[in-house]
């Protein structure tokens, strides 16, 4: 599978992926949706800011996927792999929602693209910041 991820540009995050200084993508929900369950070692994740083309890749290595329950559980993760994440934010407390859910993707081999393209996200949902595909090329605009 090949999966898309829809970055905070002012976070500035893809840099950190290609240099190697942020080796776990990870997402937090309130429910359990895209890619909790849709993402296993050696799919490709491509990356891109909002608003931008897609720029960069890595492939996964290794997936975790977490319940959690209260605060704690959210401490416990941002402890162990908050560093690994480049979270901008490590204080959960003042997060607007506390989640439910957290996904932590181990990636490797990072690197720019040569080419970045356009995606077209139509049947995604507009606010999808994570979209899944079989296979990239489908979704790619200018091909």
């Amino acid at each position: 599978m090949d999966h898309i991820a829809i970055m905070n540009k002012s976070w500035k995050l893809i840099p950190k992926i290609v240099s190697g200084e942020k080796v776990i993508e990870s997402r937090w929900y309130q429910t359990k949706r895209t890619p909790w369950d849709s993402i296993e070692s050696g799919d490709i994740i491509y990356f891109k800011n909002s608003g931008e083309p897609v720029s960069a890749k890595a492939e996964v290595s290794k997936i975790l996927q977490f319940s959690l329950r209260n605060i704690a559980d959210t401490k416990k993760i941002i402890k162990q792999y908050g560093e690994d994440i480049c979270l901008i934010n490590k204080n959960p407390s003042t997060w607007d929602r506390l989640p439910k859910y957290c996904i932590l993707i181990f990636l490797k081999d990072a690197q720019y693209l040569a080419k970045p393209f356009q995606i077209n996200k139509t049947g995604f949902g507009t606010g999808a910041a994570w979209l899944t595909t079989k296979d990239v090329n489908k979704i790619k605009v200018g091909k």
